[in-house]
């Protein structure tokens, strides 16, 4: 139908017959000459339609945006004057001798250049959005980095293989879709949050490298670099340590950048333990960009006479931490109470300051509501260990060092982007040493901290029952520029250990055997010490692409509330699905 892309077109062309097949995307009627800017998928082409050819001309008379056009004609120079260099066929044109309207449209809702659109407009008229040439730059670089990353997994023995879809729900983590059974009445599947299971049992079944780019599903609070549905590159090995592990990730991921986007990432990334990332940080995928460190300050306000900062300091679990911010002093009134109300929003009950003007001269050169209840040697201390000079301005936290690491962390890495602190360029980190639980305070219990089957630190064991807070895992989250891209661990690949993980948090050997039995027994016929890792491969295409939420490099997303604006999912059912399914609705409205 056609013999060349639209841009394809040179000036290695000229004089040549061409067909062309596309959309209008601009059409242009200039003193009986009609011009149409033709587009696909490789860029525009423009073509001139002159009267003296009447039946091409009527046809491009009646053309409209977006129609679909099939147009044959001759490759020629632009006139002087005309060219445009911003168009990779900006030197010629094409005369056209004739015009076929393959398909009309209906008046778009928008101009698909239109850089001003809403989010609810593109996602309602997806298939419209994604005629964009910025929806297309990014699925095209989607589509080269999942080829990047099959070729160097192949490369590697790795071998794909397929997991299922409807599966068996396991309390891993985040809450799970359920999907109910006909054939079985009152039984449901669960749809996979990862292949975890499988792919251990894999390693277990002898395939020693597996892979797998594969849809997650979780049902969960959503935000820019969330979806219910997702896409990993999942991965997983045989007779690896961490460190191996890691080596041969952080090169697929050099891999990857370097092909897709042309970048390369720094060899080797640096390292940092998860304890030493919160105490500087407040957070375990601290954005390196930003320089700004936090300050412990917890053991100077012990005995200081400002309750906001004693009390968390003399309570279990609190912190006190100061972020310097250099250049800080210039900030008025009105930016303060901007960032106050901005850590308020994460749960802070304010943010106490402290500007230096003149670090000299003690007490009296500093500027702030707080100072007249801080002693002179925490002052000192203040000063000295956040290493503020005249000029700078200090935030507090205090609180529980969960909160402050939290919040104390978020306007760090805001400050720090928004005071022009931040360096460019592309920081990734490994951030390694988890503690294999956390303290979950609504049920006032120990729940893994990345999933149950997660092997504690050499050594460790012991700790895993008799003192939870103190068992490390052989974990590893790979970080870039402020955003997890992906993260593993080493897996428990012995029956007793994942016993004591399970015993741990509160599962009764009832419930180990009815949640986790495939799994218990397949430990108990050799399983091969074995790890791996999953990449968030949306995360990761979105920051290649530069844009701001994974939305913008997934085909068909949902939005931040689950919704699929184009189809109108979710949906209602008729009341006969439900019956088939055994299912009976409390508000019988949502059936249609």
């Amino acid at each position: 139908m056609r013999t060349h892309h639209c841009g394809a077109l040179s000036a290695a062309l000229i004089d040549q017959p061409v067909t062309l097949a596309g959309w209008v995307h601009r059409r242009r009627d200039h003193g009986g000459v009609i011009f149409i800017d033709l587009r696909d998928h490789t860029g525009l082409a423009q073509v001139v339609c002159d009267p003296d050819r009447p039946d091409a001309f009527a046809a491009a008379d009646r053309a409209r945006s977006e129609y679909v056009l099939k147009i044959t004609g001759v490759v020629r120079h632009r006139p002087a004057g005309t060219v445009n260099p911003n168009m990779p066929s900006g030197e010629v044109e094409v005369f056209a001798h004739a015009v076929e309207v393959l398909n009309p449209s209906a008046t778009p809702p928008f101009q698909l250049d239109d850089d001003n659109l809403s989010e609810s407009v593109r996602l309602e008229h997806r298939v419209l959005d994604l005629r964009r040439e910025p929806m297309q730059r990014n699925l095209r670089l989607r589509h080269r980095a999942a080829s990047a990353a099959r070729r160097f997994l192949d490369a590697q023995g790795f071998v794909d293989i397929e997991t299922p879809v409807l599966y068996k729900s396991t309390p891993e983590g985040a809450r799970e879709f359920l999907v109910p059974s006909r054939l079985h009445d009152g039984h449901f599947y669960a749809l996979p949050q990862s292949p975890q299971l499988f792919k251990q049992m894999l390693m277990i079944a002898g395939f020693d490298r597996y892979y797998q780019i594969v849809k997650c599903f979780r049902d969960e609070d959503l935000r820019a670099d969330r979806q219910p549905e997702f896409t990993q590159i999942d991965i997983e090995t045989s007779f690896m340590d961490e460190h191996a592990i890691r080596a041969l990730m952080e090169s697929l991921v050099r891999t990857l950048f370097r092909e897709s986007i042309g970048v390369e990432l720094p060899d080797p990334f640096p390292v940092m333990a998860y304890d030493d990332a919160m105490r500087d940080y407040g957070s375990d995928k601290p954005d390196l960009r930003v320089p700004l460190k936090l300050t412990e300050l917890t053991d100077v306000m012990r005995d200081v006479e400002f309750k906001v900062f004693s009390a968390p300091a003399n309570a279990p679990g609190g912190r006190v931490a100061a972020l310097r911010v250099p250049g800080g002093g210039t900030l008025t009134r009105g930016e303060i109470d901007a960032y106050t109300d901005y850590v308020r929003s994460l749960g802070a009950k304010g943010l106490a300051w402290i500007k230096v003007n003149d670090r000299a001269a003690g007490a009296a050169g500093l500027q702030s509501p707080i100072v007249k209840n801080l002693h002179a040697d925490a002052l000192a201390a203040i000063l000295e260990r956040s290493g503020a000079q005249n000029g700078d301005l200090l935030f507090f936290g205090a609180d529980r060092a969960t909160q402050v690491n939290e919040w104390l962390g978020a306007l760090r890495q805001r400050v720090g982007h928004e005071r022009g602190l931040a360096q460019a360029g592309w920081w990734p980190l490994w951030v390694v040493d988890f503690p294999m639980f956390e303290f979950d305070e609504g049920s006032k219990s120990w729940k893994a901290r990345h999933h149950p089957f997660t092997s504690p630190k050499d050594g460790h064991e012991a700790f895993i029952e008799s003192a939870p807070e103190r068992a490390y895992a052989k974990a590893y989250d790979v970080v870039l520029n402020g955003w997890e891209i992906g993260g593993g661990s080493v897996r428990i690949h012995r029956e007793e250990v994942q016993q004591q993980v399970f015993r741990a948090r509160k599962l009764t050997p009832e419930d180990q055997r009815a949640k986790f039995g495939f799994l218990l027994d397949a430990l108990q016929y050799g399983a091969p010490p074995h790890g791996g890792i999953a990449f968030g491969f949306d995360r990761m295409v979105t920051l290649m692409a530069g844009a701001e939420a994974i939305r913008d490099v997934i085909a068909f997303p949902k939005t931040q509330r689950g919704q699929d604006l184009l189809t109108g999912a979710p949906s209602a059912v008729t009341e006969q699905q439900l019956r088939e399914l055994h299912i009976r609705l409390r508000n019988s409205k949502a059936a249609g």
